[in-house]
């Protein structure tokens, strides 16, 4: 494992034999937020740094502030697995991974310290900011793995961090009871919802059909933009969230 100069000046290196190239050579567009779901920060540091796991990220943010970068930016670390968004196939080529030390669901889900946090939303304004990477595209691990992953959870405070200037955000429409569609469900309704989910960037397929791929993506926007139920079913509240975050993207905004 080489030394290298951090990329981001408050961190401190911890290189990780685990990465390779970027394809194409092509520049971070993502900022891919995890969480470690391991008992121990220094447990999952050691994991993410030891050649048989074949797994790294970029930057490992400790409870208490406290960053280190495993891969260099320019470089690919290995953290997305199986993914998909918006077309692309390859988010580890495309991502800088951030791994945030939580025990996360196997662990009971606890709170991210305020500290944690703080360290996270400025890493992410410096990275964004040095890249140029679009405030939707700072996701969740579950956003482009919906079904096998779930991190970084739905207590991850994504509008805290929006409100320091980090992600996309709408105000989460109030959970009012009721359902509209859910597993099994098939119909043109159906495939509007799922035209929906695919436009902001979920990989589903429109075929008008409920799947568990299709209740598997809605859980996923749902632990990232409606976390107060998170259920698969599409709901008034998760549709009128994801309408309302679709009209605020730059690109479709009339």
């Amino acid at each position: 494992m080489s030394a290298f100069v951090c990329d981001y000046s408050g961190a401190t290196a911890a290189p990780s034999p685990n990465f390779g190239e970027r394809a194409g050579g092509r520049s971070p567009d993502i900022i891919l937020l995890h969480y470690t779901g391991m008992e121990t920060a220094d447990g999952a540091l050691k994991w993410l740094r030891a050649p048989e796991s074949q797994v790294s990220c970029h930057y490992f943010v400790h409870e208490d502030g406290r960053i280190e970068q495993l891969v260099r930016e320019t470089d690919r670390a290995w953290h997305a697995g199986k993914s998909f968004w918006k077309g692309e196939t390859d988010i580890n080529s495309a991502s800088i991974g951030i791994e945030i030390a939580n025990a996360g669901h196997p662990g009971g889900l606890p709170d991210f310290p305020d500290a944690q946090i703080a360290a996270v939303v400025e890493l992410c304004l410096d990275c964004g900011g040095r890249w140029g990477i679009a405030p939707e595209r700072m996701l969740a691990h579950s956003d482009v793995a919906p079904v096998r992953k779930v991190d970084p959870g739905e207590k991850f405070p994504w509008g805290r961090l929006h409100e320091k200037g980090v992600g996309h955000w709408v105000a989460p429409s109030p959970v009012t009871g009721g359902r509209f569609f859910q597993r099994g469900d098939a119909g043109q309704p159906v495939e509007a919802l799922q035209t929906m989910l695919s436009l902001y960037g979920y990989g589903v397929e429109i075929d008008g059909n409920y799947s568990e791929k299709t209740e598997g993506a809605v859980a996923a926007f749902q632990r990232h933009f409606r976390p107060e139920r998170v259920d698969g079913i599409a709901d008034f509240s998760t549709i009128d969230t994801l309408h309302r975050l679709l009209s605020a993207l730059p690109r479709l905004a009339a």
